[in-house]
């Protein structure tokens, strides 16, 4: 089956083959520093698409854990519409759960700061799947706020993938809390991502 996307005023044509039993491995820096690992992995069966993400940071000053992030989120999808999202995080100790459902009236949702019924069809923000391009809202799975997303296509670049320069094409999603860029190389293989923490310094994720 294949899919047509426009984004940035491209007409694009993939396969949904493409994303099926596919894994992404990175490595986190908090500016020029690694500081951990985030790994998203999907499989699908039977008509539906398992995604597992984890991801692990810890920041050292002198020796001593001086932030340390941990989070996991399982999802199942049926198409581009996620049907069950699972999620915990420690933020430093900041315990966090989001858990959620798809049932007649909608996507039912539970976390640790609200609840609430969103539209049945709702998409978090899946790196990996060049559809999210095209929402105006996106799920944040750590806590569980469904934001308004601005997509800009900022053209291509050459960035180094695994130590090789590659031409890349760069997205960013502006949305009212934060932005991220996103990079994405032949076949809309996700390879990076870029945000900017509170505190100001870089968050940067490459592709091993």
């Amino acid at each position: 089956m294949r899919r047509v996307l426009l984004v940035g005023g491209l007409l694009l044509s993939t396969t949904a083959h493409a994303l099926a039993n596919q894994e992404w491995n990175f490595r986190v820096y908090l500016d020029d520093r690694e500081i951990g690992t985030h790994v998203f992995r999907v499989l699908e069966s039977e008509g539906e698409r398992r995604v597992e993400s984890d991801a692990r940071f810890t920041v050292k000053i002198l020796f001593f854990d001086a932030y340390t992030y941990s989070h996991r989120a399982h999802e199942r999808w049926r198409g581009e519409c996620l049907v069950m999202l699972d999620a915990t995080t420690d933020d430093n100790g900041e315990r966090l759960r989001v858990h959620g459902a798809r049932d007649r009236s909608g996507f039912n949702l539970e976390a640790t700061r609200s609840q609430a019924e969103l539209p049945a069809c709702v998409m978090p923000f899946a790196y990996w799947n060049p559809a999210m391009l095209q929402q105006s809202r996106l799920l944040n799975v750590q806590t569980g706020d469904l934001l308004n997303v601005r997509v800009e296509a900022l053209g291509e670049e050459t960035i180094p993938v695994r130590g090789v320069p590659t031409l890349a094409r760069r997205y960013a999603l502006h949305t009212p809390k934060f932005r991220i860029d996103v990079w994405y190389v032949t076949n809309w293989q996700w390879v990076q991502l870029e945000s900017t923490t509170e505190s100001g310094k870089r968050l940067r994720y490459e592709i091993r």
